[in-house]
């Protein structure tokens, strides 16, 4: 199962898990679309494939919610 960060590493912004909004790679790195096309769809952590992060259906957030606590701002941000 997916952890579903809730922010952008780069910008932080919030980013809903049952929304397309959010790109990670195969480490889960997490990023929003926009910072995601600055990267050139490359995770700067480990130089993985950014893709579109599968969302989590409303109705299963009760039982298997987001992760709560916040990616941290990478160094490797544009």
């Amino acid at each position: 199962m997916l952890i579903m960060k809730p922010n952008c590493e780069c910008c932080d912004r919030d980013l809903d898990p049952s929304g397309p909004d959010a790109r990670i790679c195969s480490f889960e790195c997490t990023w929003c679309a926009d910072c995601a096309e600055h990267l050139a769809d490359t995770c700067p952590n480990c130089g993985g494939t950014l893709v579109v992060r599968p969302p989590r259906a409303a109705a299963l957030l009760g039982a298997f919610p987001a992760a709560a606590e916040r990616a941290p701002a990478s160094r490797s941000c544009p």
